[in-house]
This record gives C-alpha cells, structure tokens and sequence, in this order.
C-alpha cells in the first residue's frame, strides 16, 4: 500500500492541505472511520501514524513542522468529557478543532517570523497554551501551558497563535542559555514586534525578569528600544519640517541645580521633549528593593517635570509606541507647544549642557 491508496472505505488520500493530513479521532470518525479502522491504520508498517493520543497523520514518515503544530494543536484543542466548545473568539480563520487552544513558545515566535527561533519542525517541544482548568497532560512533544487567562490569539497561516510579548515570556520561561534569551529579545525590539515595556510586562508577569539569563538580556532589550525610539524622533523632526533642537541635552539654573537631561531642547520657545523609554513597575511582593527603585524612578521624574514648568519650560512628553504607530500626530503635539510658546509668558533662564 502506497501513501496514496485509497483507504476503503472512506477514500482519504494524501493532500497537500495539511488539515487533511493531520486529523483528529473527532474529524474521522465524522468521515465514517471508527476509533477500531484507525488503529488498524497505525500497526506496524501501515499507512497512518498516531504521533499524539486522539490525533492521526495519513502517512508513515516523518512529521513535517506544520505537521507537528497542527497534531498538538488538535491534541490541546480536544472537547472536555463535558462536551465540544465552540471556537474562542478571534480566532477565525483557525479550525474550531483546536478549541482554545495556541501555539505559544519558540514555535509561535517562528511562526511570528523571528529568524532567532528554530523552525518547529527541528524543535523538540511544540509549547501550546491552553486555559488552567484543562486536565490534559503533555505528552511527547506537545508541551501544555496553562494559564489562568488567555490573550487573544492571532492566527497564522491558519493556525492561533500567542502574541508576540505573551510567546516571548514563555519561550524565555524555558530557555537557560543568556545569548538564545538576548537574541530573541532584541530581535522582538528591533524588528518592531512590539514594543520593550510590553515585554518586560509579560517577562514580570511570568516571574523569570530575575533569572540570571534574562537581567543582562532585559538591560539590552530596553537600551535597543531606546535607539530606536530616538531614531524615529528624529525623523520626526526633519520629516515634518520641525525647527532642529538641541539634542541630548542638560538643563541646569546659572548657579543653580541640575534640572535634569532631556531628549530635545528648543531654547528658544522653552520646549523641552522627553521620551518615556522606562521599564514597567514591577509588582512582584518578594522583590521589594527593585519596586522601590522604580517607584523612586517614577517620582524623580514628575518631580523634575514639575520643576521644569514651574520655570516655564513646556513638557511634551512622548512614547515609543506613540511614535511609531501614530507619527504624524506627534509632530502635530511638538509644533502646537512650539507655536504655542509665544503666548506663553517668557521662561526662566536656564543653561544647556551637552550630556
């Protein structure tokens, strides 16, 4: 028997759809294959394969990578004993088999596109995310990762998919090597997969931003957002015919206090642009001496802006994310406080300083 003879008497054959390779006992049995006509399938030297419980592939030989996504998706996905479940929300265009379940993990960053991530098919683990309350084991290959609530997922080429950050905290959840973690992180920077705050979010949430591996990988992750945030306030600037500022500067009174840095400076309308590339609060209660540190990060800033205004200097305060998804919008904020500042009452003098 050839990989496609058909199977009596049901007459599957062997497609290039891999959602007519990979099946679930489910799907056959709504195809007239009973759990018996499977098994006998999968013997010794015959035509199927049974590479999960409950999930079959029509032919013998090895799993491709899409192979393997869509057996443990199947597997993951499976009814309770209570009954179906009907598809999540958002998740259209993904087969109602997989339930709730989605490929999360370093098999999700692959399927996201980052080059850092291994293709599933050389991966040993398939990670996929499920709700807390199913009682399924991992089995083989197909890890199981419960939450107590799931993010919305994305679907890929036909399969749900966590988010970026969500994907990342569990891929860096498993990995013990610093130079894997720092790659994976900064590639999620740089490419602009989403944004360092959103990260080192999800890295709190998943408690490993302590771990060894990840601290110098996280100080790498928020510096690599950084330059790119400058970078895009610089075209920000030129591309919208904004008036060059002083970049990189320091504020100080003559004879007075240090007043702080900042990105831009217009001295001559009393402008000053910060750019909010700070990490998260962290919320972890056994991790009291980095709280504090952040709640005094926190305070030290509005402190400083604070005294800014009060000598009549105009905060405009900008984010990464509002800069990169909403640019245009942006400018239109700097050039209002721009031309605003002749209304103004004239500011205090300061000294600027290269920083």
């Amino acid at each position: 028997m050839t990989q496609n003879t058909p199977l009596p008497p049901c007459h599957l054959r062997i497609t290039s759809d891999v959602r007519q390779r990979v099946l679930s006992a489910a799907q056959l049995k709504a195809r007239g294959i009973s759990a018996a006509q499977a098994a006998g399938q999968c013997r010794t030297g015959g035509p199927w394969q049974q590479p999960l419980p409950g999930v079959y592939v029509l032919h013998p030989g090895p799993l491709s990578g899409r192979e393997r996504l869509r057996s443990a998706l199947l597997h993951a996905g499976r009814p309770p004993a209570s009954g179906r479940r009907a598809a999540p929300a958002g998740t259209g265009g993904a087969d109602p088999a997989y339930g709730e379940a989605m490929v999360t993990g370093l098999a999700a960053l692959a399927l996201h596109g980052f080059a850092a991530a291994p293709a599933a098919v050389s991966l040993d683990r398939i990670d996929v995310l499920v709700p807390r309350v199913r009682r399924l084991r991992s089995v083989r290959y197909a890890r199981l990762v419960r939450t107590p609530e799931l993010p919305a997922a994305e679907v890929l080429d036909g399969l749900p998919v966590a988010p970026v950050a969500r994907a990342l905290a569990d891929a860096v959840a498993g990995l013990t090597d610093a130079f894997a973690v720092r790659r994976l992180l900064t590639e999620a920077v740089r490419d602009g997969h989403c944004e360092p705050a959103v990260v080192v979010g999800e890295l709190n949430r998943a408690n490993v931003l302590c771990r060894p591996q990840v601290v110098d990988a996280v100080d790498s992750l928020l510096a690599e957002g950084r330059a790119l945030a400058e970078d895009r306030l610089y075209d920000l600037v030129r591309a919208h015919g904004l008036p060059e500022p002083l970049w990189n500067v320091d504020l100080r009174l003559p004879g007075g206090p240090h007043l702080g840095g900042v990105d831009a400076y217009w001295p001559e309308e009393a402008v000053a642009l910060e750019l909010d590339t700070r990490a998260p609060r962290h919320t972890r209660l056994d991790d009291d001496r980095r709280q504090e540190e952040h709640e005094a990060e926190w305070s030290a800033y509005a402190t400083r802006r604070e005294h800014l205004e009060r000598l009549g200097v105009t905060v405009v305060h900008l984010s990464p994310r509002k800069l990169r998804d909403a640019l245009e919008q942006q400018a239109v904020v700097v050039r209002t406080a721009l031309m605003a500042a002749s209304a103004r009452e004239p500011a205090a003098y300061v000294m600027v300083l290269p920083r």
